[in-house]
């Protein structure tokens, strides 16, 4: 008698999850990447999804938030369909907020494995991308983003202490080097280090530490904005590892900002009050 086998039919299972990243597959079809809240990041096929007429294709979208059926596999799953929560609309539209909404996106695809689950990560995705579509400001949210995924990366700062003497009280600055804060007795050990006013040094321990979902609006003077751009991109270049698209994009961007600055996304950003100041 022949050994029969046994044949694993997989079924389409729902999701919640956020598209973020497309690749047209031929003439008609796309390649989505998903970031799921129950399984972490997904790939699937999406046939006909190029098609304007097609089912598949407002919920193909980048940065839709829905639910979806998928068929999931080791490579790339099946979407069977989707069902739109929030388009980001606002995001898609506006130039400016599609940077640094891609900027996350990449961050998020390039730091994440396939099929790993971690619905921190989905929340704080989700979230950072609601607020952006909101019209909230969009470098504040990048720098909050970014701090907030050294832990996810394993490459958290010291920020609650001296990264040498762990002291808690005094004038701090940044060291890349020893990976953290060092107070003014302390400062010495590295001269490369990043001077920070007390603004930047309790927003940066504001942005690791709180729960974004409970943000308010936050008014940083320029300045201090800098600063922070400071630390996290040094940071980012010692440790991270990445070279991304998306980033190298959000600098032109910022340039073209500084001499054609955002139309009714940027009026919306300023009409929101402001709650907290770093002043």
């Amino acid at each position: 008698m022949g050994v029969r086998k046994s044949v694993v039919i997989r079924l389409f299972e729902k999701c919640e999850a956020v598209v973020i990243r497309t690749i047209d597959y031929g003439e008609t079809n796309k390649i989505v990447t998903f970031f799921t809240r129950e399984w972490g990041k997904v790939a699937a096929m999406a046939r006909g999804a190029k098609k304007p007429s097609s089912r598949l294709s407002a919920v193909t979208q980048p940065f839709t938030y829905g639910h979806y059926l998928i068929r999931r596999s080791r490579g790339v799953g099946v979407l069977h369909q989707g069902e739109i929560i929030d388009s980001m609309r606002t995001i898609r539209e506006d130039i400016f907020t599609a940077a640094y909404a891609s900027y996350i996106v990449e961050l998020t695809d390039k730091i994440t494995e396939e099929q790993k689950r971690n619905p921190y990560l989905f929340e704080l995705l989700l979230q950072t991308l609601q607020y952006m579509n909101e019209g909230r400001d969009l470098e504040i949210l990048t720098y909050i983003y970014e701090v907030k995924m050294l832990s996810v990366m394993g490459i958290p700062p010291t920020l609650d202490r001296c990264a040498i003497c762990s002291r808690t009280e005094g004038n701090f600055s940044f060291s890349v080097r020893e990976a953290g804060f060092l107070c003014h007795r302390c400062e010495a050990a590295d001269p490369h280090r990043i001077p920070l006013s007390a603004a930047a040094v309790r927003l940066l321990r504001l942005f690791y530490y709180i729960d974004v979902s409970r943000l308010g609006t936050i008014s940083v003077k320029e300045k201090t904005k800098r600063e922070l751009r400071t630390v996290i991109s040094s940071y980012y270049d010692e440790y991270s590892g990445l070279s991304l698209k998306t980033k190298r994009f959000l600098r032109q961007i910022d340039e073209l900002k500084e001499i054609s600055p955002p139309g009714q996304n940027a009026e919306n950003r300023n009409k929101n009050s402001e709650k907290t100041s770093d002043h």
